[in-house]
This record gives structure tokens, C-alpha cells and sequence, in this order.
């Protein structure tokens, strides 16, 4: 039999040892398998309280039992749920009294998800929702990937398609009926007009969606600068945990440490980099090379550096000006009494210095400073990510798509009057395109590589 056509099993919820853990099977063999262990199948949507038995008799647990018929199950296949005691014993056995029946398997990554797609159960964006539900880290990432799960995109995708197909068919009605006295004249404006409409939407949505794909992805923060200027003491203060080794010998950083961070509720990844400097040590120099490689690729850099210099030491070019650079002098426990010039918190930019950049002065040690530095980060992130509440578009392959789709409409528009037959062939195009955003056209690469970074029993 086809692996696709056996029944899979797997654990549904959180690890063992727990409470209560929940085994999913998925197939034809549900039922039996169901019967076989239960000693009955209840009815659906009921819940009952049995005895399971292995093959032999032997009592594996006083558990609950649920049972949906195909196709009113989250896989659209018959399923079966076994509520147990959630010991590693009472699963281990489970599970071997469940592989003991023909045709019936442990899970693969995604595999339940995946035959909920190709039951029509969901459709592709639903399920890369749910992978973005799995993996947010925030509170803004889970609600993003709620809203998609929920069908946001995958619905107006729907409803876009359903409206190609309305001009399409106008259009093609003027081409293959036109000497019909039954076919009314003028059928080409209103279809040229849903075009105009539907192109419009589009474009309207790739422009409001970016902060949408941010919010998925992050943003990544890179401490940089010389020696021993204490980034990572400064990321271990930002992580509030012992995240990178703190020395007083410089070099102490070899490699990129990266943190990831919930920074009021948007995710940001934080990184440590190596000590910017010239050296002889072909380890260090590797990892000056990758700071500064890192640093370029960031959304921001805090240029951290002691505060006892001038504030004028030269930045290393980074990502050629592209990347916003803050100065963060630190060390301001060192320097005795406070005073305006040893006063921790954000700074005034000098004359001659660059008023976008921003200026602060903390310790990173004792906390002096941290908490202002932290809100204008906060405030940095809020501006980068926009809002998201109107969130769509989540991942490149949904932009590109709606682009491609947007493209076609557009030389349809242009072949007005001209080549009714080529504009209806745009027309299908981009009715083509939101079958590949939907999951319904030619995505067989697409399914191997999302669902394979799934976790069993989803």
C-alpha cells in the first residue's frame, strides 16, 4: 500500500511526561484500529470512557475515546482519538499495540496538516499559518498567523479567482458568440472594468503587506564595535541571561551570538559580534569578517564604544550607509560623579555629527541607560514593523505570485480593443496564479518543503 493511502498515528499534544496526552490516527484503518484497541468504536463526536487492550489483552490504560467519520474530521479522513494518561510507558505501549496493525504507521512531520490539504479540509495559506502559528515567538507573530490561519489571504485569493473567471468568461463570450443575437453587445467594458478593479486590490495589497513578512522574519538587531566595549555585556543585560562569555581579554568573541527577543511583543533577533579590529589571528580575523558581514546584513546597528573617547572614533563602513547605525558609548559607571557629561540615557546629537543618528550613554554592567535604549528600540521596531493588522501577505512566494498575477492584468488592460483572445489568456494566467497561491495548481515542491519543517502530530 501507498504510504499516502496508510493510517498514521502520532502524538497531538505537548511531550511526556503530562497529565493527559492525546494520540490522533488518521485513515482508513482508524476505525479498526479503534475497535481493536477500545473494544468498540463510540459515536461520533462523543466522548467515552473505555479500556484499552493490546493484541494480547494486556490492560495499557483506563482512557478516553473520540471518533469522527471522513469527512467531518480536521484530516477529512476517519480519525480516532485516544485521551491517555500522559506516562512515557502508557504511550510506549500505545503506540506498539497501534504499529501492530497492518497498514498502520507512525507519522511523518506535517503529515496530518498535509492530508488535511489534500482533503480540501484547508487550503496552502491556511496551512503556512499554521506553520507561522507553531513557530511565532510573539504575541504580534501569533496573532498574525491566527488571522491567516483563519483564511484572511486564502479567502480574498477565492474571491479574486472567482472574479477572473466572471471577466474572463464576458470576454470570451464577445469572442466566440459575437454574431449570436442573444449575446448582448458591449461585453468587453464591464470585464475591462473588473480587471481595472481587481489589478488595483492587488497592487493595493502587496503596498500595505510589507510590515506583514517583517513581522514574520524579525528583526535583527547587530552589537558591534572594537574590543572590549562590553557588547556582550550589553546582550547579556538586553537577553537577561548569561547568553555570551564576558571577559576582560579582547578576542573573547570569536563567532556571531544571536539571541532572540521579545521586545514588546515584536520578535527580534539580537546579535553579538567579534571585536572590529586589525589583528594578526587568522581565528579573530574570521571572526571580524563575519561581524562585519552580519553587521551590513542587519535592519539596525548599535555601534557600542567606551565612553571615556571623544565620540567622534571612526565607524567601519557598514552595509555602504544602508543600515541605520546608533552610537551607544558605554561604561558610565566608570567615569565617578554623574554630570552632564557622564550622564547615562540618550544624547543630542553634536554639531557636525549626523542628526538621524542617534547618541546614548549607558552602562551596560550595572544597567545605567539600558531601560531608555531599550524603549527607543521598542519605538524602532514599531516603526519598522508598521502595524500588521493588515496582515496578508506573509511570505515571499504569496508576493511574488500577486505580483506575477498583477503583471498579467496589467497587459490585459493594455490589449483593449485589440487582442481580445491574448487578454483573455492573461486572464487565465492570473486565474492560474491564485490556483498556485491557493494550493490547487502544480505546488508538489512547495508541499515537500513546508510541511517537512512541521513537528510530528501536526
Amino acid at each position: 500500500m501507498h504510504p499516502r493511502e496508510q493510517t498514521i498515528f502520532a502524538l497531538s499534544s505537548g511531550r511526556p511526561p503530562s497529565a493527559i496526552a492525546v494520540v490522533r490516527v488518521s485513515g482508513a484503518q482508524a476505525g479498526p484500529a479503534l475497535e481493536h484497541i477500545a473494544g468498540m468504536i463510540p459515536a461520533a463526536r462523543v466522548a467515552k470512557r473505555v479500556m484499552l487492550r493490546d493484541s494480547f489483552g494486556e490492560v495499557i490504560d483506563d482512557a478516553i475515546v473520540l471518533w469522527f467519520r471522513a469527512p467531518a474530521s480536521a484530516t477529512g479522513e476517519d480519525v480516532a482519538e485516544f485521551h491517555v494518561h500522559g506516562g512515557r510507558a502508557v504511550l510506549h505501549a500505545l503506540f506498539a499495540a497501534l504499529s501492530s496493525i497492518d497498514n498502520v504507521r507512525a507519522a511523518e512531520p506535517g503529515e496530518f496538516t498535509r492530508r488535511a490539504f489534500e482533503n480540501g479540509k484547508i487550503d496552502l495559506t491556511e496551512a503556512e499559518g499554521l506553520d507561522d502559528l507553531i513557530h511565532a515567538d510573539t504575541d504580534r507573530q501569533r496573532r498574525q498567523a491566527v488571522r491567516q490561519l483563519q483564511g484572511l489571504l486564502g479567502d480574498r485569493a477565492r474571491e479574486w479567482r472567482r472574479q477572473l473567471i466572471e471577466a474572463s468568461a464576458l470576454i470570451e463570450a464577445g469572442i466566440d458568440f459575437a454574431d449570436e443575437g442573444d449575446v448582448p453587445d458591449g461585453l468587453l467594458e464591464p470585464a475591462m472594468a473588473k480587471i481595472g478593479r481587481l489589478r488595483r486590490e492587488i497592487e493595493k495589497t502587496l503596498a500595505a503587506s510589507a510590515q506583514s513578512e517583517r513581522l514574520r522574519d524579525g528583526l535583527t538587531v547587530a552589537i558591534a564595535g572594537p574590543p572590549n566595549a562590553g557588547k556582550s555585556t550589553l546582550l547579556n543585560r538586553l537577553a537577561r541571561r548569561d547568553a555570551a562569555i564576558v571577559s576582560p581579554y579582547a578576542g573573547t568573541t570569536r563567532d556571531v551570538i544571536e539571541v532572540h527577543l521579545d521586545l514588546d511583543g515584536y520578535p527580534v533577533m539580537l546579535i553579538d559580534t567579534a571585536g572590529i579590529r586589525e589583528t594578526e589571528d587568522p581565528v579573530e580575523r574570521e571572526g571580524v569578517r563575519r561581524a562585519m558581514e552580519r553587521a551590513a546584513a542587519a535592519d539596525l546597528v548599535l555601534w557600542l564604544a567606551d565612553v571615556d573617547g571623544d565620540g567622534t572614533d571612526p565607524l567601519l563602513p557598514i552595509g555602504e550607509g544602508s543600515v541605520p547605525v546608533w552610537r551607544v558609548r558605554n561604561k558610565v559607571d566608570l567615569l565617578g560623579s554623574e554630570s552632564d557629561e557622564t550622564k547615562s540615557g540618550q544624547l543630542e546629537a553634536k554639531p557636525g555629527q549626523e542628526a538621524a543618528t542617534k547618541y546614548f550613554r549607558i552602562s551596560a554592567a550595572r544597567g545605567d541607560g539600558v531601560d531608555g535604549l531599550v524603549a527607543e528600540l521598542a519605538s524602532f521596531a514599531g516603526d519598522w514593523f508598521g502595524s500588521g493588522e493588515m496582515a496578508g501577505i506573509t511570505r515571499l512566494r504569496h508576493r511574488n505570485i500577486l505580483r506575477e498575477a498583477a503583471a498579467s492584468l496589467a497587459k490585459a488592460e493594455k490589449l483593449k480593443g485589440q487582442a481580445d483572445e491574448l487578454a483573455a489568456e492573461e486572464l487565465r494566467a492570473s486565474s492560474q496564479l491564485m490556483g498556485r497561491l491557493l494550493g490547487r495548481v502544480d505546488i508538489e515542491d512547495i508541499l515537500d518543503s513546508l510541511f517537512k519543517d512541521f513537528c510530528i502530530g501536526k
